[in-house]
C-alpha cells in the first residue's frame, strides 16, 4: 500500500494501518521516518504517563484499571508496553494477546507489545516514535509501560510527562538499591498488590527516601496503595497522576519538559545518523577493517581509530 494511502487510513482509525506504520518505524524503515515527517505537525496533544518499576509489581495490571477508568470518562487510550526481547527472533516475549483482553474490541483503545531489542534502559529505541504515532492519530493518553529492569530504567523520564512507579509491600533492600535510580524519576508512586506483606510500611519507607531528594520544582509525590486486581485504589493513585498534569500545566513546566524532549529527539537522530554514516563510508572505503587490523596488532589504540573514521565522516 502506498504510504500516503497508509497514512490516511491510520488517521482514521484502521489498527491495522496504525500498527503497519509502527512495525516500519521499529524495523527503522525509511518509509517510517516519511511517516514521522508527515505526522509530526499533529503531534503534542496526547498526555504520555511512563509507567514502571520492577517485574512482578502488577503494572499491567494497573494499567489495565486505570483504562477502563479512563475510558469510562470517555477519553481514548493507547498502551505501548514494552517487554523482553525473545533471543531467537528478537521480539516481545509478551504479546498483545496476553495483555488486558477486556480491551481488544474496545476501539478507543489501542495496545501494542515492543520488544527492547537489547536496549538497557527499560524503553525499546523506537518507543518515543512510536508514541508520536499513536499521538498524532488522536489519543488523548499514552501508556508507556516499561519492561521493568531495576535501577537502569531511567529512560522513561525522557519520554513521558509523568512517571508513575510501582512498587510492592516488603522490597526492603531492593528500594534501598533503587533510591538512587528510579526513585528519583518518580512523580508519582503507587505501593500495588496492599493486601499482601506490610503496604503501611513500604509507603512510610518510600516517603522517607523522597524526603532525602526535595528537589522537584515544588512537587511533592503522592504515594498511593493499591490492589489493581480489584481496581482498590486505582482511581486515587490515576488522581495523582492528573494533579500533577495540572501541576506541570499550572507552572509552565509541561511545555518546558516537552521541549526538552524535543531537543533530545534531535540529539538522538542526529547521533544515529552520524554514527550510521560514518560507519557506512568506513565500511565501504575498508578503512574499518584496515583499522581493526591495526588496533589488534597494537599500533594503535580504538579511540585514534574512532577519531580517523570521525575525520573523514
Amino acid at each position: 500500500m502506498p504510504l500516503d494511502s497508509l497514512v490516511e487510513e491510520a488517521l482514521g482509525g484502521s489498527a491495522q494501518a496504525i500498527a503497519r506504520l509502527i512495525s516500519l518505524v521499529e524495523d527503522g524503515d525509511h518509509e517510517g521516518y516519511a511517516a514521522l515527517r508527515r505526522l509530526h505537525s499533529r503531534t503534542g496533544h496526547a498526555y504520555l504517563i511512563g509507567v514502571t518499576g520492577p517485574p512482578g509489581a502488577g503494572k499491567s495490571t494497573l494499567v489495565d484499571a486505570w483504562t477502563a477508568s479512563l475510558r469510562r470518562g470517555g477519553r481514548t487510550v493507547a498502551i505501548v508496553a514494552v517487554d523482553p526481547s525473545s533471543p531467537f527472533t528478537g521480539g516481545a516475549l509478551l504479546g498483545d494477546r496476553v495483555r488486558m483482553q477486556d480491551h481488544f474490541t474496545d476501539s478507543g483503545v489501542f495496545i501494542r507489545s515492543m520488544a527492547t531489542r537489547g536496549h538497557l534502559g527499560g524503553l525499546a529505541p523506537a518507543t518515543t516514535d512510536v508514541a508520536k504515532i499513536l499521538d498524532a492519530i488522536g489519543y488523548e493518553i499514552i501508556f508507556i509501560e516499561t519492561v521493568g529492569t531495576g535501577q537502569a530504567e531511567v529512560d522513561v523520564v525522557g519520554a513521558a510527562d509523568t512517571v508513575a512507579i510501582v512498587l510492592v509491600p516488603g522490597l526492603g533492600d531492593t528500594v534501598q538499591m533503587m533510591k538512587a535510580g528510579m526513585m528519583e524519576i518518580g512523580e508519582v508512586f503507587v505501593v500495588n498488590k496492599a493486601d499482601y506483606g506490610d503496604p503501611d510500611r513500604t509507603v512510610a519507607e518510600i516517603k522517607m527516601m523522597l524526603q532525602l531528594n526535595p528537589d522537584r520544582c515544588g512537587w511533592h509525590p503522592p504515594v498511593v496503595k493499591t490492589v489493581a486486581t480489584s481496581a482498590q485504589g486505582t482511581d486515587e493513585a490515576l488522581a495523582g497522576i492528573e494533579a500533577h498534569r495540572r501541576y506541570l500545566t499550572a507552572n509552565g513546566l509541561l511545555e518546558r519538559r516537552r521541549r526538552d524532549r524535543r531537543r533530545a529527539e534531535i540529539v538522538r537522530v542526529v547521533e544515529s545518523r552520524a554514527r550510521d554514516r560514518a560507519l557506512d563510508l568506513a565500511q565501504r572505503s575498508g578503512r574499518l577493517d584496515e583499522l581493526a587490523e591495526r588496533v589488534h596488532a597494537g599500533e594503535m589504540d580504538p579511540y585514534t581509530a574512532a577519531d580517523e573514521i570521525l575525520r573523514h565522516a
